[in-house]
């Protein structure tokens, strides 16, 4: 049976879309049938890590938005792209945003049906008999975030550890609560060296009443890598690729 996880933070900057990339890829090597959507159609940037310059080939999920091609179509299978190798049988696909200027301003000026968007993640599940759709979402709250949170069996909210994300994803938590969210979860990121992350861990979880899944470092060598390339599959040893793999699992069900 399918399911379907949402990437969300309150603001921008959190490494959703690193995070989003690396959690499909880690799907994937475990042998499930994956596809990852570039929601943040105002500001992409998925497709950098899975090896696209900004001319991407082929369709996009604006493509489909706008009726020009079935989201199958948007679907770029990025197996081999990304550096996944071995006889696991999983595979990784992307749907990107496009990055020309017209397209995004086409977007910015007259919007998009989302109901639309909700039609095609249910075709593109069947399309590819995915086991696992993750939604890289736009930050904040509007109608594109509330569907996916809507439709999800599991929703990943990251944050950093400062004021402006705990107030931020307070007011996210509130609004997947009351949409009946099954499965809400917390992931930490960019925790700045020397902070304790047990106790970091514990204090979130009291704050939200929610489960804590981890609590990702702010590491140079992660920086370094700046997008270069899926750093849970060049690093797998690495604390950071360490503790994404066990929220992979936790997001595969």
């Amino acid at each position: 049976m399918s399911r379907i996880a949402s990437i969300h933070s309150f603001r921008g900057g959190t490494g959703k879309s690193n995070v989003s990339a690396n959690i499909s890829a880690q799907a994937a090597i475990a042998g499930k049938r994956v596809a990852v959507v570039d929601t943040d159609i105002q500001s992409p940037g998925i497709h950098v890590l899975c090896g696209f310059g900004q001319d991407i080939p082929g369709n996009t999920l604006n493509d489909y938005l706008y009726g020009q091609c079935a989201i199958v179509d948007a679907a770029h299978d990025v197996t081999e792209q990304v550096g996944i190798t071995g006889g696991g049988g999983g595979q990784m696909f992307l749907v990107p945003s496009s990055m020309k200027a017209g397209d995004i301003a086409k977007v910015l000026r007259q919007g998009y049906d989302v109901e639309v968007l909700n039609d095609g993640f249910r075709d593109l599940i069947q399309g590819l008999d995915l086991d696992l759709l993750v939604i890289d979402t736009h930050p904040g709250l509007n109608e594109e975030t509330l569907l996916s949170i809507t439709i999800s069996d599991v929703l990943l909210l990251l944050m950093r550890p400062d004021k402006q994300d705990y107030q931020g994803t307070a007011v996210t938590i509130d609004v997947a609560r009351r949409l009946e969210v099954p499965d809400l979860v917390v992931l930490l990121n960019k925790v700045p060296e020397g902070v304790p992350l047990d106790g970091l861990i514990q204090q979130v979880s009291e704050t939200y009443d929610a489960d804590v899944l981890g609590a990702l470092p702010l590491s140079d060598e992660v920086a370094s890598n700046a997008s270069g390339s899926l750093f849970s599959l060049t690093r797998p040893d690495h604390p950071w690729s360490q503790t994404v793999i066990s929220v992979a699992h936790r997001v595969m069900g």
